[in-house]
């Protein structure tokens, strides 16, 4: 195996690319969650963005145009969990499974025409002379805006989760909806709010995969992205600061199996490949044995609202 062939700097700013996707949904998810919500269809709106961020960018040649429609495409979606879990008082957890594998399969059929097609290019952001620089301008200064979007939005969400009263309410909702209710918030359209917004970024997060990640349309390219991006939040302790470390950790241990193969480690590809999702299973069963409450989930979460008066 010969390591000197892996470029740290490069490695580096691989992980960041590869965390976009998992970042976006993770940030989207933290906010459902913290509204009292769990939506454990993430992946399927992942994929419905994908395949909408692509088709859209393929037939306009614009990239922007396409992350656009893949953030509607995940938002549509969402909006299907919202009408039957928070109207319709559906099982959370049974819907959200539903809606993933209606997303796999919705996307399989419409993508269809889209195998093998080259998506429009997403340039990165400019910045001259910096980019050049040795190391810093490596890892942090050839992304395209979508990468400095999602770090801008950690620092964003933590910001409005704590220090506006938007956020405030949205988290009284998720701890106590009933007191919540009972001060004159609408806990119902709170909700839905959330949930379109996490939809929304989990779609994004799908369109980022399509057309930056994988520049190309595959049948469930997302493998698992969204299951992992509801693992982060609970690996983050719905924090958006954590999510972001986790984020790193998990695009991290993506990008140096890949480099550990093409290094040639005499290692079964099949180890290295599972090698992220048995590390988040073992963070995930370490974080589960402090207790749900000790870990830092909303007080109501998962739990269905009904305004009796």
């Amino acid at each position: 195996m010969d390591l000197s062939a892996i470029n740290p700097a490069v490695l580096f700013a691989s992980l960041i690319v590869a965390a976009t996707p998992i970042l976006l949904a993770g940030l989207g998810e933290l906010v459902v969650e913290k509204a009292g919500v769990l939506n454990l269809g993430v992946e399927g709106m992942m994929i419905v963005g994908a395949i909408c961020g692509f088709a859209v960018a393929v037939g306009t040649g614009s990239p922007v145009l396409g992350f656009a429609a893949g953030a509607a495409g995940g938002a549509g979606l969402s909006l299907v969990f919202a009408l039957l879990t928070q109207y319709l008082l559906a099982n959370q957890v049974a819907t959200g499974l539903a809606l993933t594998l209606f997303g796999l399969g919705f996307s399989a059929l419409i993508g269809q025409g889209y195998v093998g097609i080259k998506p429009p290019a997403v340039a990165p952001l400019g910045f001259g002379p910096l980019s050049e620089l040795p190391v810093v301008g490596t890892v942090l200064l050839r992304h395209d805006a979508m990468v400095y979007l999602a770090l801008l939005a950690v620092p964003g969400l933590w910001w409005a989760l704590n220090r506006t009263r938007a956020g405030l309410v949205l988290r009284a909702v998720g701890e106590n909806h009933d007191a919540a209710h009972a001060l004159g918030y609408k806990v119902v359209r709170i909700r839905v709010l959330a949930i379109l917004f996490g939809g929304a970024m989990a779609g994004l997060g799908g369109a980022y995969l399509s057309l930056v990640r994988v520049p190309m349309w595959t049948e469930g390219m997302t493998s698992g992205a969204g299951w992992i991006a509801l693992a982060l939040v609970v690996f983050a302790s719905w924090r958006p600061g954590r999510l972001l470390l986790g984020a790193w950790l998990f695009g991290g241990i993506t990008v140096l199996q890949l480099n550990l193969q093409a290094a040639g480690a005499k290692v079964p590809v099949e180890y290295l490949a599972m090698s992220p999702y048995v590390i988040t299973i073992v963070v995930l069963v370490l974080i589960s044995a402090r207790g749900r409450r000790a870990a830092g989930a909303p007080a109501a979460l998962g739990r269905s609202f009904h305004a009796t008066h």
